[in-house]
């Protein structure tokens, strides 16, 4: 997109970014349980078990309706399986669960035409429905694009009559990672390729005057998603559409990294007003998916939107730089050689209550103290700052960990090595004020300062603001003082603060429905902080974070905190695992293979493995990969090195071995322990 049509579209696919709102979509009739409008936003997953094991599929469905699920889709990967879907929804019915299915259709149009007269819902990819994907660049004329443009309709159309007279609804997900060679050739790997490809699906229902649509975007990389989503709204608004949006981050892994990579990127856009239907796409038992969803749906269903009449586009036009479709980090001075400017957003980790007598007290925040050599270790996760408060340390610390205190304790330091004040703003302002110190941080509100108070405030180079909230949904509060600093052209650095009092949400406490199935204190904080945090940090805002969250373990707090980093790309501290969620296509167990590849290659630094159950989004979603493991067959794996097969048909007990060597011939191997 060139930079004449970002300055055209900036802004205009939400009602507001600086108090919630949301946006409101068509509704879709989906059996009994509409989507969009003003309904609430649906909570869906996805079956695992081979869709000719009725009973299997039936039972499973049934334990993901009792997690929250309201949608249950269904691979079909031929005909034969979208037949049996007749069986399922039979057997489901039959037994009191009348909760719609979704058939998932790649490849197969003629699957997708038996499934539309049976199910409630049909997903269709563009990228694949039509097309096979070889990965050939191709030059078309316009004359030879508008060909391939009619080539589609004629494969598509019969799918958009049936649906329209069974009334069946469909959602046209765009995958990233499996955008056809067609819209590659034109547009390449990018949120615009993802928003045409669904466009081109988009206009041909219109023409058949077949509206009973949902659309996503999908992606590995919450940042494409995000940006791909935005643009997908500002796109349909243009030529006068508002479908609802099914919002995911496809093969978003495991455990933390999971549930943290889904949260930015489902969060971000929920912060938006956007979404009307939520899929967190884990590599896990898919009823374990539906409460994750939930919990972060919740946090929007009690809010209550904004009556505002106009879309306001004024924040992101202040500063033509920045857009909302593309990453741009805020432009700040570098603070003593440490903190913006081109430095990676730092950590900081509260200490102010711990016992500091302790050297080991630092392991949590990645400093691992040896006693015998009297000496501390740096983890690759290891903090920047760790706040003391008034809390005097009994024991030197590591030369590279900075620490702060408050104002006036500071002040009493003999030794202010490493040592740097957290002022309060009138603290700062006071002309008695003492800010000797090489990083002078402020703590402040979005409405603290107005813009005479920014003209006056002291700054020498060393002013860092912290950013802080009282707001329970603070994120656009804070996103409002960064729009404040575009707009008078200041480049402080900032970091981020937020506060969660999580500690007493158990089961037994919480008010969060079914979602207290599964969510401590600890699961809340890496789905909120990676929502409140990371819709600031994808749009480049932030230089650093804190996370403050009494109660709660220091290690949790600093690896969330690098789990949000490395979520947002903001700075890579681990291996990365882009893990599909698995299906009834998939040729392993997923889960066991992902634990099995992350017990041997955790230690890679930076590596983007892909573990893909089979081959439906394995090379294009490892566009984003350095590496690819995918199931081709029974016990049989082909390994990629991004989109390029390396090796095919290995077996699953050598796979990994084989994997490991690849790796190793390309230079990026290291021995446990080495790096």
């Amino acid at each position: 997109m060139n930079a004449d049509a970002v300055k055209l579209l900036q802004g205009r696919y939400c009602n507001s970014l600086t108090e919630y709102s949301r946006f409101v979509t068509r509704e879709v009739k989906i059996g009994d349980i509409p989507m969009g409008g003003n309904n609430p936003i649906r909570i869906q997953s996805m079956t695992t078990t081979d869709t000719m094991d009725t009973i299997g599929t039936v039972e499973q469905s049934i334990r993901m309706i009792e997690a929250g699920c309201e949608y249950i889709r269904v691979t079909a990967p031929s005909i034969k399986e979208a037949q049996n879907l007749a069986e399922i929804k039979k057997q489901l019915r039959m037994r009191g669960y009348n909760a719609p299915l979704v058939a998932d259709i790649h490849f197969t149009p003629n699957a997708a035409e038996v499934a539309a007269r049976i199910v409630e819902k049909v997903r269709v990819n563009p990228g694949n429905y039509a097309d096979k994907k070889r990965f050939d660049q191709i030059d078309y004329t316009d004359a030879e694009y508008q060909g391939e443009l009619e080539r589609i309709y004629q494969k598509f159309a019969p799918l958009v009559n049936i649906c329209k007279e069974y009334g069946t609804a469909m959602r046209i997900g765009t995958n990233h990672g499996s955008l056809s060679d067609r819209i590659m050739s034109r547009y390449g790997d990018t949120p615009q390729g993802m928003v045409e490809s669904a466009m081109e699906f988009i206009r041909i229902c219109e023409l058949l005057d077949y509206r009973n649509l949902v659309v996503s975007m999908k992606s590995s990389n919450p940042q494409v998603m995000v940006q791909a989503y935005r643009l997908l709204v500002e796109t349909m608004v243009a030529e006068g559409m508002n479908y609802p949006l099914h919002l995911g981050v496809t093969e978003a892994g495991d455990g933390e990294d999971g549930r943290i990579k889904s949260a930015v990127g489902i969060g971000t856009l929920l912060e938006d007003g956007l979404g009307d239907t939520v899929r967190v796409s884990l590599t896990e038992e898919p009823e374990a998916e539906a409460p994750v969803a939930i919990a972060l749906v919740e946090r929007y269903s009690k809010r209550k939107s904004e009556s505002i009449k106009t879309i306001d586009h004024r924040p992101w036009t202040m500063d033509a730089k920045h857009s909302p479709y593309e990453y741009k980090r805020r432009e700040t001075h570098e603070a003593n050689a440490f903190i913006g400017g081109h430095m990676v957003p730092r950590v900081v980790v509260d200490l102010s209550a711990a016992n500091l007598k302790d050297p080991s007290i630092l392991n949590d925040a990645g400093y691992l103290y040896s006693p015998i050599l009297d000496k501390y270790n740096m983890a690759e996760q290891s903090v920047d700052f760790v706040y003391l408060g008034d809390n005097l340390p009994s024991f030197t610390f590591p030369g590279n960990l900075k620490q702060l205190y408050n104002y006036k304790t500071w002040l009493g330091l003999t030794n202010k090595f490493l040592c740097h004040p957290v002022f309060t703003l009138a603290e700062y302002m006071d002309a008695s004020a003492d800010r000797s110190s090489p990083l002078n941080l402020v703590r402040v509100a979005a409405d603290d300062l107005d813009d005479q108070d920014f003209a006056n405030i002291p700054n020498d180079g060393s002013l860092v603001f912290v950013l802080e909230t009282d707001k329970a949904h603070g994120m656009a509060d804070q996103r409002t003082f960064f729009f404040k600093l575009m707009e008078l052209g200041l480049n402080t650095p900032v970091i981020v603060k937020r506060k969660y009092d999580l500690v007493d949400h158990s089961p037994s406490t919480m008010d969060h429905g079914l979602s207290t199935m599964y969510h401590d204190g600890l699961t809340l904080l890496q789905l909120y902080a990676a929502t409140d945090m990371g819709a600031l940090l994808v749009d480049g805002f932030g230089d650093g974070i804190w996370i403050d969250a009494p109660g709660l373990p220091v290690q949790a707090i600093t690896s969330t905190s690098f789990g949000i980093l490395q979520a947002t790309r903001s700075r890579i501290s681990k291996t990365e695992y882009i893990s599909c969620p698995s299906c009834g296509r998939t040729l392993f167990d997923l889960m066991i293979t992902t634990q099995m590849i992350r017990s041997r290659t955790s230690h890679l630094k930076g590596l983007k493995i892909g573990i893909m159950g089979c081959i439906v989004n394995g090379p294009g979603e490892m566009a984003d990969a350095d590496y690819g493991y995918v199931g081709s067959g029974t016990d049989r794996i082909t390994l990629y090195r991004g989109k390029e097969v390396v090796k095919k048909n290995v077996t699953s007990e050598n796979a990994l071995d084989e994997l490991i060597n690849i790796i190793r011939e390309d230079g990026n191997w290291i021995e446990p322990g080495e790096n």
